[in-house]
C-alpha cells in the first residue's frame, strides 16, 4: 500500500497533512478499506501513481491524462478557492522579477524561461498555449525541476520568467520572503486542477466519501494553511480535453 500527497508539500505544511491523512486514514478504515500508516511524501512521483497498491494520491493534469488516465481512477479534486477560477479549477501565474522593466508578455519573448518539467500543466502546458495564443513561444528554456525552483531561479536573475501553478504562487507569498522580488505579468486561462487518484482496483467512490467526511473534520487553521475548500469531482473527458504542447512528455521525448 502506498499514499501520498507530495504535489504540495512543503516542510511548513508537514504536520497539517500528517493530520489530514490521519483523518483519511480513519474513514477508509471504517470502510474497510486498508492504507498505510504515513505518507510517503519523498517518493519518486510515477512510482507512487503506477503503483497497483495506490490508495491515494494527487497527480498533476498532463500526467494524468497523457500516462495514468487508462490506469488509474479519478476519486475527486481539492478545490482550493482560487481567485476567477470554477471550484477545483487553477491557472498559472506567469511571474517575472518585480524591477524588470518589461510590461508585456511580448517584451519576454527573447528571454530565459524556467519551468519545472516538460509534463507540468501549470508549468509547462499553460503558459505554451498562453503564449502560443500571442504569436510566440520562448526561443531560450531552462529546465528548474520544480516550482520553487523555477520561482528561485527568477528572484536571482537565473532567468527572466517562469509560470507557476496558482496555489504554489500563494504559497511561496506566504512562506518565502523572496517572493516579494516576484510581481505576476499575466495569469493562464483556469484547467481542471490536481486530482487525487488511486488505483484499478479500488473502490474510487468509497474513497471519495472518506476523503469528504475527513476535510469536512479538518480544522479551520489546517484547512487554512492547506488553502482546501472540499472535494469536487470534475469528468475524465474535461480532462483529457486540455491540449498538450508537442515534444512533451515524461523523459522529455
Amino acid at each position: 500500500m502506498i499514499a501520498s500527497l507530495m504535489m504540495y508539500a512543503r516542510p511548513e505544511l508537514e504536520a497539517a497533512h500528517a493530520r489530514l491523512w490521519a483523518l483519511v486514514r480513519n474513514e477508509l478504515a471504517k470502510r474497510d478499506i486498508d492504507s498505510p500508516e504515513t505518507l510517503s511524501q519523498d517518493a519518486e512521483e510515477f512510482s507512487v501513481w503506477e503503483s497497483p497498491d495506490l490508495v491515494l494520491s494527487q497527480t498533476c493534469g498532463m500526467p494524468y491524462r497523457t500516462w495514468l488516465a487508462d490506469k488509474v481512477q479519478l476519486v475527486g479534486t481539492p478545490d482550493y478557492g482560487l481567485e476567477d477560477c470554477p471550484p477545483g479549477y487553477y491557472r498559472s501565474a506567469i511571474v517575472v522579477r518585480a524591477d524588470d522593466s518589461r510590461q508585456t508578455l511580448a517584451n519576454f519573448k527573447e528571454a530565459r524561461f524556467a519551468y519545472n518539467q516538460n509534463f507540468s500543466q501549470s508549468g509547462y502546458g499553460a503558459p505554451y498555449f498562453h503564449c502560443k495564443a500571442r504569436g510566440f513561444w520562448f526561443e531560450t528554456l531552462t529546465q528548474s525541476g520544480g516550482h520553487l525552483a523555477s520561482a528561485q531561479a527568477v528572484a536571482e536573475g537565473r532567468a527572466d520568467i517562469a509560470a507557476l501553478d496558482a496555489l504554489s504562487w500563494r504559497m511561496m507569498e506566504r512562506h518565502e520572503p523572496w517572493s516579494a522580488k516576484l510581481r505576476v505579468l499575466e495569469w493562464t486561462t483556469p484547467t481542471p486542477g490536481l486530482p487525487l487518484i488511486t488505483s484499478a482496483g479500488q473502490d474510487a467512490a468509497v474513497i471519495f466519501t472518506a476523503v469528504n467526511v475527513a476535510l469536512a473534520r479538518l480544522t479551520g487553521e489546517d484547512k487554512e494553511a492547506l488553502s482546501l475548500k472540499g472535494l469536487v469531482q470534475i469528468n475524465k473527458a474535461d480532462y483529457l480535453a486540455v491540449p498538450n504542447p508537442p515534444g512533451t512528455g515524461r523523459d522529455g521525448d
